[in-house]
């Protein structure tokens, strides 16, 4: 029989697996909490396990995870390549996945939460000029604002619009069509998503014995997760956590207190220190090295710090003098036992990376290098102090990197840049091949973690390459990463770190610690970072119109209409012929009601970029969302003959077609949107009404179907296919339907006074009055509620067929 094929990583694991020691205490005390119940107050619900940069907390980490699953335990791996909660979700039901555990209604809402996401982004942030993408990227983008009226979007802006819409009592069939959870998985992904993953956990917790969770470099992620997982485990904010389940941190530093007061009570503190001589002599031995005055002088140059300690250990000295000192030039040293000088000098090459593959080897040691790329990526991932992170990239050890750095920056400066130049030219190469993939998708490029991930190491090796000459350029790219969200600013801010410490640069490690500051915030941390950009020199005018305008799209997204206006205000005043900031200050005083002024500032757009076709999208929309369907419609043709395969203004123009009573060509409007995108939510929800309009019932129900598929959460399309149930008559099955779209948003006010009419066909004219007692509480403007009232208080016999 063939053997069963084990992939070199699979070999690697086990290598390292077999060559680990030490750490007995603190596994004995992991493993001997297994043995104790979950209600037995010695039960420790938190390790904590925290010490300096090569102490061995990962390989700890590692050892612990597999402990837990010999016991049968269900495990989830998070590091720092999570930049928020989502992303923390996500790759927890991943490895529940790769067990055979799939966390399905998690991995939905996840879905359903990076759709909202890219759709909203595209709808607020996407800047106007002639280089307009294609339909997908710019599908919900020249919507502007969403989740208004009828506007044919979903999205976040929806939630952050309506409560003031709602204050305002502007827009009294806002609910009709998004729900509230809507806005909860774009602004507060948290509330939307944790309930969900806690349901999950509770059911995977009746087939395992025990569900661990670990959360390596803590001291990464702690600035979301500090204010997360504490209510996670000690709060009823979000849900139950099942009693069986292990959380495990593990960072640089001791919990804080103030996030995790009282931890005590169930926490287990594990601080690492540098191996006792025992575990340091252990591992010399495993390793080979017996020779006592060999020993001793590693020993004493390591400090046994377990990554040093296994560095030297690898490379077999036979006498004192062999080894070398860590502290300065650890694999320099460690590589001298290499006959080829050429392998050593690579190694210090790729130091310079933080990130390892063969493409990245070969930019570091130049196109010239003696020795074949894959040959010596092969060969460093064999190297003790080269691990793979959680993409399968390989990287350095900080301990080890960090002293290669140094010397690489200070003994050879020009070296130094070189390579960073190459490298960050790869990167630049990456981001423009992915920029011509993701052409076709919602959202900007900051919103796509592949992108992202490119694109802030090229920033990295330009900030390494000429950290003042490349700042201006970098804050830049910071506004457009504020522009999406806090996590995504996060993950440019950490760039700005890492280049500060590996550079020694004073200026850029002011800058890291002030983003960091501004950042502790998950919900306003993008919008104190663009206050910082916008208080500091550093941004050229160019670059403070684009920081002002983000600014205002922060303040929209929380829902700060009045402060949008003044920051979009301040863009034009730097800028009179910015199209960006006019189109902030239309859609926001559209939001507004202030339909007028609206189109003045589109007037101004259409100034500074004569032509445009999102110009002519948003006045079409502007003049629908005004109750003028036959002036929009001319603008809605304009704009689908600049851009004939525009998804959203076939949908929008097939909206203002059916109100105008021409049902047919709605139709075919919105044929043409769906097919162009499969995905449109919300023109399926629309092409279900004109359907049932035209008498085809089932193709209404049909869609339907397909729109709840696509958003399972969304209360709106519930109401419409009760409407549809109570156009034909089924007034029992309508009831039934409002009342599953009211369960999901109960502030649904058109639901309410739909569920009133079928139950007045029903004869149940009280409970007809209550609901729609209910909708006015929800909407006092709601008109038409209130006619429908007094219309059955009048002639409380009849009733609506």
């Amino acid at each position: 029989m063939a053997r069963a094929r084990v992939s070199m990583q699979e070999l690697i694991r086990r290598r390292r697996r077999a060559g680990f020691v030490g750490r007995r205490e603190e596994l004995r005390l992991f493993r001997a909490n297994f043995e104790l119940p979950p209600d037995d107050d010695r039960h420790r619900f938190l390790f904590h396990v925290h010490g300096p940069a090569g102490v061995g907390k990962t390989s700890l980490v590692r050892e612990m995870a597999q402990l837990a699953r010999d016991r049968g335990a269900l495990v989830a791996y998070v590091d720092e390549g999570a930049i928020g909660v989502p992303e923390v979700l996500a790759e927890a039901a991943a490895h529940f996945a790769q067990q055979g555990r799939a966390l399905k209604r998690l991995e939905r809402a996840l879905a359903t939460h990076r759709q909202r996401s890219h759709e909203a982004a595209a709808a607020a942030v996407r800047e106007p000029g002639p280089d307009t993408p294609s339909a997908g990227s710019a599908a919900a983008a020249r919507a502007g604002v969403v989740g208004l009226g009828m506007v044919p979007v979903v999205g976040a802006l929806a939630g952050a619009v309506d409560a003031d819409r709602l204050a305002l009592g502007a827009d009294r069939l806002r609910a009709r069509f998004r729900s509230q959870e809507d806005a909860r998985l774009v602004l507060e992904p948290e509330r939307a998503l944790t309930p969900v993953f806690l349901e999950e956990l509770a059911e995977a917790a009746d087939t395992a014995p025990w569900l661990v969770l670990f959360f390596d470099t803590y001291e990464r992620t702690a600035p979301f997760l500090d204010h997360w997982l504490p209510d996670v485990m000690t709060t009823d904010r979000y849900g139950g956590l099942p009693a069986h389940t292990v959380v495990v941190t593990a960072g640089q530093r001791p919990l804080d207190p103030v996030h995790w007061e009282g931890a005590a009570d169930f926490a287990a503190d594990l601080p690492l220190r540098p191996f006792t001589e025992s575990e340091a002599r252990e591992l010399l031995t495993a390793k080979g090295v017996t020779e006592e005055p060999v020993v001793a002088e590693v020993l004493r140059l390591t400090g046994r710090l377990p990554v040093l300690v296994s560095t030297l250990a690898e490379s077999g000295p036979a006498a004192p003098a062999d080894v070398g000192d860590p502290s300065a030039t650890a694999v320099e040293r460690f590589l001298k036992w290499e006959q080829d000088p050429a392998r050593r000098a690579a190694a210090l090459s790729c130091a310079l990376p933080r990130r390892l593959d063969e493409e990245v080897v070969r930019a570091a040691t130049g196109e010239a290098g003696a020795i074949d790329p894959a040959e010596l990526y092969a060969w460093l991932r064999t190297m003790p102090f080269v691990r793979t992170d959680r993409t399968g990239a390989a990287r350095y050890h900080g301990v080890v990197r960090a002293p290669m750095l140094r010397l690489r920056r200070h003994a050879a400066p020009a070296l130094w840049s070189a390579v960073h130049t190459r490298l960050a030219g790869l990167y630049e190469r990456r981001r423009r091949a992915l920029e011509e993939e993701i052409r076709g998708e919602p959202g900007r490029p900051w919103m796509h973690a592949e992108w992202r991930a490119v694109c802030v190491e090229e920033l990295y090796h330009l900030l390494c390459a000429g950290p003042r000459a490349a700042l201006p350029g970098v804050l830049r790219a910071g506004v457009d990463a504020c522009r999406a969200d806090t996590a995504v600013a996060r993950a440019w801010a950490g760039v700005v770190a890492d280049a500060a410490e590996d550079t020694g640069a004073e200026h850029l490690r002011a800058w890291s610690d002030a983003c960091r500051a501004a950042l502790a915030d998950e919900r306003t941390g993008a919008l104190a970072v663009l206050e910082l950009l916008l208080s500091r020199p550093g941004l050229d005018e160019a670059g403070r119109v684009a920081a002002y305008n983000a600014h205002g799209l922060r303040l929209f997204h929380l829902g700060r209409l009045r402060e949008a206006l003044d920051s979009h205000g301040r863009a034009v005043a730097l800028d009179p012929a910015d199209p960006w900031g006019h189109h902030g200050l239309a859609v926001t005083h559209r939001a507004l009601g202030a339909y007028e002024t609206a189109l003045r500032h589109l007037d101004a757009a259409e100034e500074a970029a004569p032509g445009a076709e999102w110009v002519a999208r948003d006045r079409g929309e502007t003049y629908r969302r005004m109750g003028r369907p036959e002036e929009a419609l001319p603008w809605l043709d304009r704009a689908h003959a600049l851009h004939p395969r525009e998804p959203l203004t076939l949908g929008s123009r097939g909206q203002a077609k059916f109100t105008l009573g021409r049902a047919r060509e709605a139709l075919a409007d919105l044929d043409r949107a769906i097919g162009l995108w499969p995905d449109y939510a919300w023109a399926l929800t629309r092409r279900a009404r004109v359907r049932q309009s035209l008498g085809d019932t089932a193709g209404a129900l049909a869609d339907l179907d397909r729109a709840e598929e696509l958003d399972p959460d969304a209360a709106g399309i519930r109401g419409e296919r009760g409407d549809v149930l109570r156009f034909t008559g089924r007034h029992e099955e309508a009831v039934a339907e409002y009342e599953r779209a009211l369960a999901l948003d109960p502030g649904y006010a058109w639901a309410w006074g739909s569920r009133a009419l079928s139950l007045e066909a029903l004869g149940r004219t009280d409970e007809a009055l209550a609901s729609l007692d209910e909708a006015l509480r929800t909407d006092p403007g709601y008109t038409w509620a209130r006619e429908q009232r007094e219309r059955i208080l009048r002639h409380p016999e009849s009733s609506v067929p």
